[in-house]
């Protein structure tokens, strides 16, 4: 059982919380002013304590942060009758475990106790992740030790000593602009621009204007001479996003452009060179587009001078413990979290899990975990809840519902866990962009 500190100015609370925790077999001790729960906090060892915001002489609030600076292991759970927002924000954010508002109800306390408890002992018995072995400065590190990988970082490696045109195919989330930016980054032009231009972000007539540059008064709204995406990659490198989804008439011009290295603004007369190496990315088979006449094949060959296959997760599976350790260590350092430890069974059930989504779907998935986690471990638990709370449909039988209705949810709640990114949206459902868009109309859905 464990060691506890109850702070609170009111005896009769004092009073209530030492009677039902001593009898749950744990050893209790109250103080009635901040300055005498500090004192006795500084001088004993207690696995929980438990203290009010509102005290005569002090606030709650700070001497919580001086407890945290003292970096003792107590897990630290405020208690409040006022129930405002940022109050709440203020002791979380400051190292609360939990935070309770009165009245008090004794099963929240007793549950929270025991939250408390479980992960200190699991703290103690889990082995902290190795320190990490900095090999390298650049922040682009793409993380792999298996076969097919190690294939990739050779291909990767001939490609980086041309300029030639590169296209990377794998499905969405296996890290196809990484790959392409590391390319970049160990190549010759390194130091001329990396341009990033999604082909199904933008629609109709635009497409153009934005890959080739317009003239001022091109069209309603040019306003200015605007540089395209080619233009701005210089002599360094165009990273073309979902080519598939380029229209046939864009592509002809494209096309052109990589058999001349010409090309000329909308509205303009005057033929501009780039020397800009293209490396394009697609989720779909391409050569498929190209025997349904959805894609030209010239300029498919054009692109694939250097084709590279990225592999989805589940056919790297040893990869995924060294993923979800360099993930723990990046997004500790962007959140300012401290989660340096997995509980047991943790690492199993990342790497058995199907990951649709790919690396990106595992690192969005640690970030969500360590945002809610209470100390430095990452809970079973938490995962279980995290990956079932993605999967789960309504509570109702699948039978209950028309498989229009079916769709629509699975639909929304794709674009929901995306934010609303439909290339994305579209490649995890395994659908082309224009369908999501013709579906999304179809079944009426809006952002929540």
């Amino acid at each position: 059982m464990a060691r506890i500190l109850v702070i609170d100015d009111e005896p009769s609370i004092l009073e209530s919380l030492n009677m039902f925790l001593t009898e749950k077999g744990h050893t209790v001790f109250t103080a009635q002013t901040g300055a005498t729960g500090l004192d006795l906090f500084t001088k004993k060892i207690f696995q929980v304590v438990i203290m009010d915001i509102r005290l005569p002489d002090f606030n709650g609030l700070d001497i919580l942060q001086t407890m945290i600076k003292q970096k003792k292991t107590s897990k630290i759970i405020m208690i409040t009758a006022f129930q405002d927002m940022e109050t709440t924000i203020a002791a979380i954010k400051r190292g609360a475990f939990d935070y309770i508002h009165k009245p008090l109800d004794v099963n929240k306390i007793e549950k929270a106790v025991n939250r408390a408890i479980n992960i200190l002992e699991i703290d103690r018995e889990t082995p902290s992740l190795e320190p990490a072995k900095e090999t390298s400065a650049n922040p682009w590190v793409i993380i792999g030790k298996s076969e097919k990988m190690r294939k990739i970082f050779k291909m990767m490696g001939l490609v980086c000593t041309s300029h030639v045109n590169v296209l990377l195919q794998g499905e969405t989330g296996t890290g196809k602009e990484l790959i392409a930016r590391v390319i970049h980054l160990n190549s010759s032009f390194k130091e001329d621009p990396f341009v990033v231009f999604d082909c199904s972000a933008v629609v109709g007539s635009l497409l153009e204007s934005e890959l080739f540059g317009h003239e001022k008064g091109a069209f309603t709204g040019a306003d200015a001479t605007t540089r395209g995406k080619i233009e701005q990659a210089g002599n360094g490198t165009l990273f073309l996003d979902e080519i598939a989804q380029l229209p046939l008439s864009i592509q002809g011009n494209l096309l052109g452009f990589l058999q001349r290295r010409e090309y000329t603004r909308v509205g303009g007369s005057r033929t501009l060179k780039s020397r800009c190496r293209i490396i394009a990315a697609c989720n779909c088979d391409l050569a498929g587009k190209v025997d349904k006449g959805l894609f030209k094949e010239d300029l498919f060959y054009r692109l694939k001078v250097f084709m590279i296959e990225v592999p989805p997760l589940k056919e790297r599976l040893m990869d995924t413990p060294l993923l979800v350790e360099h993930f723990l260590r990046k997004i500790n350092r962007e959140l300012g979290t401290m989660v340096t430890k997995l509980q047991d069974g943790v690492m199993e059930i990342l790497v058995n899990h199907t990951w649709k989504g790919n690396v990106r779907e595992l690192e969005n998935t640690i970030a969500q975990a360590l945002v809610g986690c209470r100390g430095n471990v990452l809970l079973k638990d938490d995962i279980d809840k995290l990956l079932n709370m993605k999967n789960r449909l309504p509570q109702m039988g699948l039978e209950s519902y028309s498989l229009a209705h079916v769709e629509k949810i699975h639909i929304t709640r794709t674009l929901s866990q995306l934010q609303w990114n439909k290339t994305k949206a579209a490649g995890r459902l395994g659908i082309t962009l224009p369908t999501l868009r013709s579906k999304i109309r179809k079944y009426k859905i809006k952002p929540a």
